[in-house]
């Protein structure tokens, strides 16, 4: 278990520093080392890295469950992702813009044959189904301190060292140590487990239901298939919101380019680096995931109960909304002079709680309610939700930047509040849908 939760650690470690490396050096004037493109350049090109890490999986998944051992994809993955990432360092030293294209494909495809397949090893090494649930929560917690440490640490190599190239060369550096990771931990601890595509371990177990598969949908299970979809829809209005919001902050209140008046991100001599906006997301998953589960618990034992999984998709939307609605009075209140570095905090916050809240509606809900012969549709339908949401934000962020920023950002914020509203609304509908 520990194998495959550290491989991840060290994976998040380069992916997450990357994506903010990319974000910094695609729009940093070509004296400094960058590319000196324009921001709605620097956010489609990060949100492609983003997009495609999500759509990959579906088709790594596939290729583990029917043809190639997960075992072989898992390290072909990584030596992937290492060498997209080297070829960062080659955009850097040759100032070109293909070799972040290069990058992006590479990182992509070797994501697609690691992500699940970690999962599905880690899924597979437990005889008693009942730990899953606090594996992989101890799983998720490793992810979170490789995102964590990675941007709290890169910005620093980044701009007091050694630079941009550097830097993607040291994430190049922790893939290929994570494959080597991976191979000699598996082959001692790993057993059998995952030496044949997911689909031969499992044996003729799919074949003996092959008669309840071919049943048609009963009336029920259509309502669920609408439901699943509806939630998902609202899925997508969450997250390409959600992944804008690291846009302003970047770009428009970031120390890193001429922005700096606009926010006061010194703390006596000491500049706060835009990455540790990202480090603040992952510490908010960190810290607050206990408590949040703890505050789910004590309601589910109080007299009215939980609430509803559509009360909490719908809650998580409106603290995103309300951190959006932050971002424009920051804007209002700061006037020709500086935003205090609590604004942009508060912003952090609001959003990571909004994410706690509304991610793990996911896999659990379509888990639940799916039919079982649509599991495998189902499952891939949240993952391509979130990559058509990561394709979008960078030209979300493209067109907001024409407008005035204050109105502009409320008026995105207004939007997912209503969605909130309105998913909050059709709450009862919705349940009585997909409950018995």
């Amino acid at each position: 278990f520990y194998v495959c939760a550290l491989s991840f650690t060290l994976e998040r470690m380069a992916f997450y520093s990357s994506k903010w490396l990319m974000g910094v050096f695609i729009v940093a004037a070509a004296a400094t080392g960058g590319l000196g493109l324009e921001p709605a350049d620097g956010a489609k090109m990060t949100a492609n890295l983003v997009a495609f890490t999500y759509l990959t999986p579906i088709l790594g998944g596939f290729i583990a469950d029917k043809w190639v051992s997960p075992r072989i994809c898992v390290p072909i993955g990584t030596a992937l992702m290492g060498l997209g990432y080297m070829c960062g360092w080659q955009a850097s030293v040759q100032s070109s813009s293909t070799f972040v294209w290069l990058m992006i494909i590479l990182v992509s495809i070797g994501t697609g044959l690691f992500k699940g397949n970690v999962s599905g090893i880690n899924g597979r090494l437990f005889e008693n189904k009942e730990d899953l649930d606090s594996a992989f929560s101890i799983q998720y917690s490793f992810v979170n301190i490789g995102s964590f440490i990675g941007t709290m640490v890169v910005s620093f190599i980044a701009y007091s060292t050694i630079g941009f190239g550097g830097t993607f060369l040291i994430c190049a550096g922790l893939l290929f140590l994570d494959t080597i990771w991976f191979i000699i931990g598996g082959n001692a601890s790993f057993g059998e487990v995952g030496k044949k595509p997911f689909k031969v371990e499992e044996g003729n177990t799919l074949n003996r239901s092959s008669k309840v598969n071919e049943a048609p949908l009963t009336k029920k299970e259509k309502l669920r298939v609408g439901a699943i979809v509806l939630i998902t829809i609202f899925s997508i209005v969450f997250w390409v919101v959600w992944y804008l919001t690291y846009m302003p902050v970047l770009y428009h209140w970031g120390p890193d380019f001429d922005t700096a008046n606009k926010a006061n991100w010194i703390i006596g001599n000491f500049t706060v680096p835009s990455s540790w906006f990202d480090s603040l997301n992952a510490l908010s998953c960190i810290v607050l995931g206990p408590v949040l589960a703890a505050v789910w618990s004590k309601r589910a034992k109080s007299p009215k109960g939980d609430l509803s999984m559509f009360k909490k998709t719908a809650l998580g939307m409106l603290l995103l909304g309300a951190s959006f609605a932050l971002m424009a009075l920051a804007e209002v209140v700061r006037g020709d002079g500086q935003a205090n570095l609590m604004w942009i905090i508060m912003v952090g916050i609001l959003m990571s709680v909004g994410e706690m809240v509304f991610s793990p509606l996911g896999n659990s809900f379509i888990s639940k309610f799916s039919p079982a012969k649509l599991l495998g549709l189902m499952m891939g339908v949240w993952p391509f939700a979130i990559f058509i949401a990561g394709k979008a934000y960078g030209y979300l962020y493209e067109f907001v930047s024409k407008f005035s920023f204050a109105p502009a950002y409320a008026a995105v914020g207004l939007v997912v509040i209503v969605c909130g509203i309105v998913l909050w609304g059709l709450d009862n509908r919705l349940s009585k849908l997909v409950e018995e």
